[in-house]
């Protein structure tokens, strides 16, 4: 009998689950690999099981999605064409020359190598061989720093959402949710309405200047929908929303008491005179998204500014990778759903040495095609200010791991000659800490006014010398 192709699915987002059922349905041995405890990514989040949850589709919408792929995954499980491997952390993908050797059982050297580290303490290795790799490694947030935004309880808009949906908490009672972007609306809302206070809606981006974009919004009119839908929440809630403005400062001795919000005029500068300080215990906020690109640039994959590129198939220039959803461009669930099954149809056809059907997936690929339109309409309206570093003080600290102030980022660049974002970092170590970057980076492009290039990390996390110094071949 044919011994069945393997693939591994890193990341089960909406993108890696989609592309895991279309894969497995169509004969492929499908093992996914993610961080989390449970499937569903950053957007499916799910509560942990232990606090009885009565209604967990409130704190989600396409919840009816979320319902298909995860009774689709647990079929598969049950079906023996699909392992899920939970609480695995992906730090390296290896990539191997000849053919697959792999037996019944599924061990062997294939093309490709998977090294993870399994649990919370991530110490004990573990390795996946496949045929084929998909990277749907999601994406993290783009947070700018300003004043004040180390003091406890400032956190990030995607925190504050991972803290309702997975632990049902509450980040304080008096909110300010802060910064640009669609993520703003949906966290603003659910605060709001598991009993938070939001104090206001901070939004740096004009809403005036979607009108230039009106001919592609207008042909999404199930995500007009959606937005009016917050809107109408927000006002229900008495939600004040500011736009054309931005958190110039925190306020707390010991933690947040209070922020400082300000306009913006056309060049987006602060208007003086236009501050105005808000009491809260929380701020949260985010300036967007990046895709997360990590393995795909260990293994060579060609970047596309700062996602991963791929073609029509989803198929990145390095042969046996695939990569969909945010980590090809940052575009939300919808679609990475659109992403995955193409994905999943292409890995399929190709591991049976054949062309993919595009009939097959025709309307994933129409979707797609919309939707990355209709996201790089948003992208444009929603940047970050453009003058927002005028705003970070010297003694603003930018790297949180090791504690580098803004000044020393602009001494390295106005005084020892620094001109790029890597001579940057070897002069003041911005970077250098646990995130390696992933905070910071956004941050110390724009103050040392330098490209933002790719990292070339050659591992996607910290990983112990132990693991490192085994001997190669050694079984895990």
């Amino acid at each position: 009998m044919t011994e069945r192709r393997r693939l591994a699915v890193i990341g089960a987002g909406p993108a890696g689950l989609t592309a895991a059922l279309a894969a497995a349905a169509r004969g492929v041995r499908v093992t996914l690999v993610d961080s989390a405890p449970q499937a569903g990514g950053q957007f499916y989040r799910q509560t942990a099981p232990g606090l009885g949850a009565r209604r967990p589709q409130a704190l989600h919408h396409q919840w009816r999605t979320w319902e298909r792929l995860r009774d689709g995954l647990a079929a598969h499980i049950a079906a023996g064409r699909v392992t899920h491997l939970t609480d695995h952390h992906v730090w390296f993908v290896e990539r191997q020359s000849g053919t697959s050797t792999a037996d019944d059982t599924g061990q062997g050297s294939g093309f490709f190598t998977v090294h993870a580290l399994l649990g919370p303490e991530q110490e004990e290795p573990v390795t996946v061989h496949a045929d084929a790799v998909l990277l749907a490694t999601g994406g993290f947030e783009k947070v700018l720093p300003f004043p004040g935004w180390t003091l406890p309880g400032v956190v990030t808009v995607g925190g504050a959402q991972a803290m309702l949906k997975g632990g049902l908490v509450l980040p304080g009672r008096t909110a300010v949710v802060a910064g640009t972007g669609p993520l703003l609306l949906p966290v603003a809302v659910g605060l709001a309405s598991a009993g938070a206070k939001v104090a206001a809606l901070v939004e740096s981006a004009d809403p005036r200047a979607f009108v230039r974009h009106a001919r592609v919004l207008a042909a999404h009119p199930a995500k007009l929908a959606e937005g009016a839908r917050y809107a109408a929440e927000l006002a229900r809630n008495g939600v004040r929303a500011q736009v054309r403005s931005t958190v110039v400062a925190a306020h707390g001795t010991g933690r947040l008491e209070a922020v400082t919000v300000a306009a913006l005029d056309g060049d987006g500068r602060v208007r003086p005179g236009t501050e105005r300080r808000i009491p809260c215990d929380t701020l949260a906020v985010g300036h967007g998204m990046l895709p997360h690109t990590d393995l795909a640039e260990a293994l060579g994959c060609r970047l596309d500014g700062v996602a991963v590129a791929v073609d029509d198939e989803q198929r990145t220039d390095v042969p046996g990778v695939w990569a969909a959803g945010e980590a090809t461009g940052i575009g939300g669930a919808e679609l990475a759903v659109a992403e995955g099954r193409i994905a999943g149809l292409s890995i399929a056809a190709r591991l049976d040495s054949r062309t993919p059907d595009r009939s097959s997936y025709a309307s994933a690929a129409k979707a797609r095609a919309g939707l990355r339109e209709f996201f790089a309409a948003v992208d444009t309206v929603c940047a970050p200010p453009a003058r927002w570093t005028e705003q970070v003080t010297d003694d603003t600290v930018v790297c949180r791991c090791e504690e580098v102030p803004a000044s020393a980022i602009r001494e390295a660049v106005d005084e020892l000659g620094a001109g790029d974002v890597r001579t940057v970092k070897l002069l003041t170590r911005a970077g250098m800490g646990w995130c390696q970057g992933r905070m910071c980076g956004p941050a110390v492009v724009g103050l040392a006014r330098c490209p933002e290039t790719p990292s070339r990390r050659p591992f996607a996390r910290p990983v112990p010398l132990g693991v490192l110094a085994r001997e190669p071949g050694e079984p895990s």
